[in-house]
């Protein structure tokens, strides 16, 4: 069974920490205070769920610690940019786009309140499963969670060394994984919730649970992820990001071409 009722309390949990959020980030001038909330609450979500899921103990325990460790390590990350540095060029176009109307802004923030409670549906979903000892499929779960938060970890890192260097400055960032990948973060983020769909076979639903990377696929590669992240390199590297988009698979890590 699926705790389902956990969805609305999810929601209006994050909804009105998201009410907070909205009006530090008006205050202090800067969006981007909604990824560092975003990735606190998506990890307080996991331990929500792990409490109130009817599965066994195993897959519950797993999906607490291993979503709260990604959540809180996200957002340690997205805390230390966003707290040291002016804000992000996409949340001002942002601003300039919506002539920083702070009902538009309010209602973004609520937005992501809202993509938190649709991502505790596949989490849920795993959170069913009655699988009471270690199986294969759990074992891979973990792996896949070690492979994708250690990838991502590793391409936080080598994009911030390469940022705090002053000599790259208006250069593209092709170190390690970003020879690869345009945005192996967002590539990682996406191969991470696999875990969770494999820490779900075995429960009657677990099919459910597919929605996790399904969706992060598609907000990542067609919604608020490259379309925006893109966009704002485009306008401060220009013909160098350009050559970049032209050589580098834009998210799935692949050897790079060679251009003109």
């Amino acid at each position: 069974m699926i705790a389902w009722l956990t969805l609305p309390w999810i929601w209006l949990a994050c909804a009105l920490t998201m009410v907070a959020v909205w009006a530090i980030a008006i205050r202090v001038d800067n969006l981007g205070y909604v990824d560092v909330a975003w990735a606190a609450l998506m990890g307080a979500m996991a331990i929500a769920v792990a409490v109130s899921g009817h599965g066994a103990v195993l897959p519950r325990a797993l999906i607490g610690a291993l979503g709260a460790l990604w959540g809180l390590r996200l957002c340690v990350h997205l805390f230390e940019r966003v707290h040291g540095e002016p804000e992000d060029g996409r949340y001002t176009a942002l601003r300039k786009q919506w002539h920083d109307r702070k009902v538009l802004i309010f209602g973004f923030f609520q937005l992501q309140a809202l993509v938190i409670a649709l991502f505790a549906v596949p989490l849920l979903a795993a959170a069913s499963n009655p699988v009471e000892l270690p199986t294969g499929w759990i074992v891979a779960g973990v792996l896949v969670w070690l492979l994708s938060v250690g990838g991502e970890t590793l391409a936080d890192r080598q994009l911030s060394q390469w940022r705090n260097d002053p000599t790259n400055n208006g250069k593209t960032c092709r170190a390690g994984l970003w020879a690869w990948s345009r945005h192996p973060n967002y590539f990682f983020e996406f191969l991470h919730w696999f875990g969770y769909v494999l820490f779900a076979i075995g429960a009657p639903l677990w099919w459910i649970a597919l929605a996790g990377p399904l969706v992060m696929f598609g907000f990542l590669y067609r919604v608020t992820g490259i379309p925006y992240t893109e966009a704002q390199a485009l306008r401060t590297r220009g013909q160098d990001y350009r050559k970049y988009q032209r050589e580098v698979s834009a998210f799935f890590p692949w050897p790079p071409k060679h251009s003109d």
